[in-house]
């Protein structure tokens, strides 16, 4: 008896300790403008809040976390064969471009350049992308850009690249890159997205605008965690997860490195790997916990400003880190 009033004073204080985390948890909505934080441990969601009229499942708009969403496209392309791999060249996928415009060291710049923003072309994003996004020809304006890096040297940030990817998809698998996305990877993890921007050609934007709802997203990092797998059927291949989330540059404007569009950059003690949009648009993965989490902003309310960045990964280190491993003690 003398041994079971201890344990139960015990149980009770890490009770009350879960309870004022999960309290301290809704502060997230005091960062910018976010409006949902869905945290996931061990595959079972332990935090879900909503600030404002989104639900869970309303498709909200990503911004450039699309852009890691179509790196998995590409691997699944590889998957599947419809791309022979990440050495390919733009030569084989814009014949008529280069025709017209000979240039044997873009024609060279290869997938595994644009999938880790080192095709040193000039960026179409920051003070080129109301230019870019206002021209005729997406891929054309892309492609004419000159070099300011050598292919494969430093990273150079530009959607436009992205969006040489999508291109890139449609080409190869004949198949819009919304259609094959819906068939290959949202219809098998039961995702609807909402709206996708098209350029003039009719191309899916390849790295912005992209609408996937906050538990989707979760269903993207679970995928992720679960190395390419989810609710038992292969997404993805496991090498090319893999190979996403290896360092391969850094950021020309953030402490954070790159991989095949997915970022990571030590959070405390853990590696944390993330989608990321601009605005508060995440898919946070930390695999050394068996945690995923999604945060999304509204729009409509940022002021364009990215401080939020930094009051986000201290609250993540102060406060969402904490409460998953204490849930885990308390789930134990």
């Amino acid at each position: 008896m003398k041994f079971i009033l201890p344990f139960i004073i015990c149980l009770l204080s890490i009770t009350r300790g879960f309870a004022f985390q999960q309290e301290t948890l809704n502060d997230v909505f005091d960062i910018g403008t976010i409006q949902s934080l869905i945290i996931q441990k061990d595959g079972e969601i332990i935090h879900e809040e909503y600030n404002g009229s989104i639900g869970g499942n309303d498709p909200t708009n990503i911004k450039s976390a699309s852009k890691s969403i179509v790196s998995l496209l590409i691997g699944i392309a590889i998957d599947k064969g419809f791309i022979k791999g990440v050495d390919q060249p733009l030569s084989d996928f814009f014949p008529d471009y280069f025709e017209q415009n000979p240039d044997s060291a873009k024609a060279a710049i290869t997938l595994q350049d644009l999938l880790t923003m080192r095709s040193g072309l000039e960026t179409t994003s920051f003070r080129n992308y109301g230019r870019w996004v206002m021209s005729n020809n997406w891929v054309e304006f892309t492609l004419d850009q000159p070099f300011v890096e050598e292919p494969g040297g430093e990273m150079v940030y530009s959607t436009g690249t992205s969006h040489l990817l999508s291109v890139i998809l449609t080409k190869a698998t004949g198949m819009s890159t919304r259609a094959f996305a819906n068939e290959h990877l949202f219809e098998p993890m039961d995702i609807q997205i909402g709206g996708w921007d098209r350029d003039p050609q009719g191309y899916y934007m390849g790295g912005n605008n992209l609408a996937v709802a906050p538990l989707d997203l979760l269903k993207i990092g679970t995928m992720m965690m679960d190395v390419g797998e989810y609710n038992g059927q292969r997404i993805v291949s496991k090498d090319w997860i893999l190979e996403s989330v290896q360092v391969y540059t850094r950021s020309n404007y953030n402490p954070y490195n790159y991989g095949y569009m997915w970022w990571r950059r030590p959070v405390g003690k853990y590696q944390l790997f993330f989608a990321w949009g601009n605005g508060g648009q995440y898919i946070m993965i930390l695999p050394e916990l068996e945690a995923v989490i999604s945060i999304t902003s509204d729009l409509g309310r940022s002021s364009g400003s990215r401080r939020y960045q930094d009051r986000i990964f201290d609250f993540l280190r102060e406060t969402v880190i904490p409460f998953v491993e204490e849930a885990k003690v308390s789930s134990s």
